[in-house]
């Protein structure tokens, strides 16, 4: 793909597998952005990333980074426990964000974050790559622009016993360190919240994007062999009923898409697993015609894609595509809500919430 004039010149935070699975070969691929600074306390593993990708500059302090006037933009790929204060330090220092999913892990966090986004008048967005997959994209534009009234959505996100055992044959093996920086609490020590955390935000974000503000909840959770199955009934702002499945792991291949009813036809969509780089599998059909459209999809880098979406946003003034922050604070705000009806078994109002996931 031929590079732009003009590239935004970005640093990334962090140099582990998804800053290597993801993040460095779509700033590299990007035609509108440059991999100008990657940064890693731990400095074997930013020496290495950085003789492999060579971006201009090797920082292991992130202060360091931050303090370059060259640098335009930081993409923050670290643990959940550190977006919220690494996207904060970066937009202080006059930088824009692209932010790994979830961006945060509590409601009142991300709400000191959004502050800090409409102060300093920075852009932030959210690595919610899936809105930049082709097929998804495609299902979008006729739901907004040709479906009419939405009646109902079911979307599920089925992560696989298999999904190491495949994914390991794609991708290529992470450099690893023994003095990686980790959270003082181990994530996956509480797998129910590490679950929600990392597929819910993507299955959450997705019925939002497509459906709109979620108003409320109401959740159940059963755990079985190790497995963990969420169904959650959700009632949009526009009347649109919902049913979101989260199950986590899934005694087959990968299972992830979408279906949605509505005035003027429906959309069904099957999403794969996002390290193939597959666009979904998408049908529309339209009442109108009484046919199919099956786009193709035929790019399906939606990490690149959301990365370029990104820059357009900070170097021509483009409308956002991504997520923003106000769509995280309703992710996590509706996440939180979903942890909050599993325990209470009510119906929970999202506005309502505070607290951790």
């Amino acid at each position: 793909m031929k590079k732009l004039d003009r590239q935004l010149r970005v640093g990334v935070l962090g140099c582990g597998p998804i800053a290597q699975f993801a993040h460095f070969e779509s700033t590299v691929k990007g035609r509108n952005t440059r991999l100008y600074a990657i940064c890693d306390v731990v400095q074997d593993l930013a020496v290495r990333m950085g003789a492999t990708y060579e971006p201009d500059k090797v920082y292991h302090d992130y202060d360091a980074m931050l303090a370059d006037p060259e640098l335009e933009a930081v993409v923050i790929a670290t643990s959940d426990a550190f977006h919220v204060p690494a996207a904060i330090r970066a937009l202080e220092a006059g930088k824009h964000v692209l932010c790994e999913k979830p961006v945060g892990v509590s409601v009142e966090e991300v709400e000191t974050l959004a502050e800090t986004v409409r102060r300093t008048g920075k852009v932030l967005q959210i690595g919610h790559m899936k809105r930049f997959d082709p097929g998804i994209e495609a299902a979008k534009h006729f739901i907004d622009n040709e479906m009419g009234e939405r009646l109902a959505l079911k979307a599920w996100y089925c992560d696989s016993t298999h999904r190491y055992t495949m994914t390991d044959a794609v991708q290529p093996l992470p450099v690893l360190s023994k003095a990686a920086l980790k959270p003082r609490e181990n994530p996956k020590a509480d797998l129910k919240r590490y679950y929600m955390l990392a597929h819910g935000s993507h299955l959450v974000d997705i019925a939002r994007h497509l459906c709109g503000d979620i108003e409320w909840v109401r959740a159940r959770l059963l755990q079985r062999f190790g497995a963990y199955c969420w169904f959650v009934e959700t009632g949009f702002a526009d009347g649109t009923l919902g049913h979101l499945d989260l199950t986590v792991a899934v005694r087959m291949d990968w299972h992830e898409g979408f279906h949605i009813y509505g005035e003027n036809g429906s959309v069904l969509a099957k999403t794969h697993n996002p390290w193939y780089y597959k666009a979904s599998e998408v049908e529309i059909f339209r009442e109108r015609t009484a046919s199919y459209e099956r786009p193709l999809g035929a790019d399906g880098h939606f990490y690149r894609r959301q990365l370029e979406g990104f820059a357009e946003v900070v170097l021509d003034s483009a409308p956002m595509r991504g997520a923003g922050i106000e769509d995280g604070l309703a992710s996590v705000r509706a996440m939180a809500a979903i942890a909050r009806s599993v325990e209470t078994g009510q119906r929970i109002d999202v506005a309502t919430m505070t607290g951790a996931i």
